[in-house]
């Protein structure tokens, strides 16, 4: 996507819908006491960063680095200081702010999360800031409407910057800087290690925990295996089942739109790709205990994470932040120690493998958002409009930094059940 020449109010941007975007139509309420608490929190962090915000065309702040082009400060100081980091991605959402190398300052960001606000505010975070709708818990209802207000939004839009495979995860490359032709081939590769991780072959009885577009069950079914696989989102169901018709194995794979609370039986091998993040924190131990429920004596679960530092996991487990708000509502990411902590206290599982390849990832949003960017008017086909596409940018450009900086991590992880004397 072109960046604009200069911000527009986003009732002026062609095709955004007021009933779909209220919050970015026009800067929320708030005090001005608040919003200059914001403003001078703001300036003292940008002005320690690696990083040029240039406020209006005037007022430059920080130590050099990717440049930050505020253009309407007034509204984006209120926006965080009526809602924090959600007001700062809605800012950008309606074009009050931008970057022409918007990974680069979301990157310096990301390096310098725990100490963008001031410690003795941080140990204020319940005060001011805000709490996770309880309507995003994910009970069985729940997840079943978190996950379509992502996974059903479009299988076309997906199509539109996936590969070919139409795998929505980490890829695994052999080598840096990584291009798009290779994705369907880094992919494969990310399955085939994860398959073979679970020790899937011909005659396994294989559970797959989030279908995604059927991907991993085409390839596992392709090994002999006979593969059950659970989604909860139904335009995903629809296209897995056409894919795996089409790739001649709809014999040996069932699609099932159940959650995964739901399923019954017994698996030598159970594969779960970026499902654990959107199962939410009070629901860690049923999860864990359903994998250890359901894997057969000798079986092995794989699972692909995308992990975060401890310590900020414990500061933000409760916080409602943007991407709650815009992107997956309901989901948090887990920590390498409370997946510890939850298999060792509730379950049988234990962690015999993990293998981390974040940098990876990191690739992969490149590719998407490259894609994406180059793509725009075929997503204005779609319907999505202008302010929509921006969301999406941020989101794919915001997830890119956090793997840049180290914040975020994934991995494949091998568990297997401690069996008793």
């Amino acid at each position: 996507m072109t960046a604009p020449t200069s911000a527009l109010p986003a009732e002026q941007t062609p095709g955004t819908d007021p009933e779909r975007w209220p919050d970015i139509i026009a800067p929320p309420r708030t005090s001005r006491a608040r919003t200059a608490v914001a403003e001078r929190i703001v300036r003292r962090a940008l002005a320690r960063l690696p990083l040029r915000a240039r406020l209006a065309g005037r007022d430059d702040i920080g130590l050099g680095g990717p440049l930050m082009d505020i253009r309407d400060p007034d509204a984006f100081f209120r926006r965080i200081g009526a809602s924090g980091l959600i007001g700062f991605g809605e800012s950008y959402m309606a074009g009050e702010w931008d970057a022409p190398d918007l990974v680069g300052v979301l990157t310096v960001l990301a390096d310098n999360a725990a100490d963008l606000v001031p410690r003795s505010l941080q140990r204020l975070r319940g005060i001011w800031a805000l709490r996770r709708p309880a309507a995003q818990l994910n009970t069985p209802e729940g997840s079943r409407d978190n996950i379509s207000h992502h996974y059903d939004l479009s299988n076309e839009l997906f199509a539109l910057f996936l590969d070919e495979t139409l795998s929505y995860s980490s890829a695994v490359f052999r080598g840096f800087p990584a291009e798009h032709d290779l994705l369907p081939a880094a992919q494969h590769r990310k399955i085939d290690r994860l398959l073979d991780t679970a020790g899937v072959t011909a005659g396994t009885r294989l559970l797959e925990i989030g279908t995604g577009w059927g991907e991993l069950a085409i390839r596992a079914a392709a090994r002999g295996a006979r593969v059950t696989t659970v989604t909860l989102s139904a335009e995903q169901r629809e296209l897995a089942r056409a894919r795996i018709r089409e790739a001649g194995y709809a014999d040996r794979v069932e699609v099932r739109l159940s959650d995964y609370r739901h399923v019954t039986g017994d698996y030598d091998a159970i594969v779960s790709v970026e499902m654990i993040e959107a199962v939410g924190e009070e629901f860690w131990p049923v999860y864990f205990q359903t994998l250890d429920r359901l894997l057969a004596p000798g079986g092995r679960v794989a699972l692909q994470a995308i992990t975060m530092p401890d310590d900020r996991l414990r500061a933000s487990r409760s916080t409602y932040t943007w991407i709650h708000k815009y992107i997956f509502p309901g989901g948090l990411l887990p920590s390498t120690e409370a997946v510890e902590r939850i298999s060792t206290g509730h379950t049988r599982l234990r962690t015999t493998q993990r293998i981390r390849f974040g940098a990876h990832y990191a690739e992969t949003l490149r590719l998407w958002r490259e894609r994406f960017t180059e793509r725009a008017a075929e997503v204005d086909a779609l319907g999505f409009d202008a302010v929509f596409r921006r969301m999406w940018t941020f989101y794919l450009a915001y997830s890119e930094a956090g793997f840049r900086s180290g914040y975020l991590d994934v991995q494949q992880l091998l568990l297997t059940r401690e069996e008793t004397a």
